[in-house]
């Protein structure tokens, strides 16, 4: 049974079991600078007085921008020119924006509803959605 699901992720030998090991921890690395950025741009603007959720709108565009220059050059090497491109990047968009949007109502549901202060309630979200850009970008976007 594990076979057959590894099997649908393209993973049928050792090597590209590696292959796939190698793209999530790059994917990780990436994620991992990316999340700084994001984070420090969130807090910079929640610091200048911005809403929090302004801040991580804004955040997460510019975070969107620099996952998608690094995943594709160092995690998933599809630089691309032209019109493949372009919907390569709009792809990562949708990606990351499905889980923009998941992070905002956790966001809300967080610090309105369980009282989480607005410093912690992004870095909770990650656990859960590190995982889910990994697999839309894996296996829709930079297909």
């Amino acid at each position: 049974m594990l076979k057959r699901e590894f099997h649908r992720l393209g993973i049928d030998s050792k090597g590209t079991f590696l292959q796939f090991c190698m793209q999530f921890i790059k994917f990780g690395i990436v994620g991992f600078s990316n999340t700084f950025i994001s984070l420090a741009i969130y807090y910079i603007c929640v610091f200048i007085g911005l809403h929090y959720i302004l801040s991580n709108s804004i955040a997460f565009v510019i975070s969107v921008f620099n996952a998608y220059y690094w995943n594709s050059k160092f995690v998933f090497k599809k630089i691309e020119t032209g019109d493949t491109n372009k919907f390569v990047i709009v792809k990562v968009f949708i990606s990351y924006g499905l889980t923009f949007i998941l992070t905002t109502v956790l966001l809300y549901f967080w610090v309105h509803i369980l009282g989480i202060s607005v410093l912690i309630a992004p870095i909770i979200n990650l656990i859960i959605t590190i995982p889910i850009n990994f697999l839309l970008n894996k296996f829709w976007a930079f297909k």
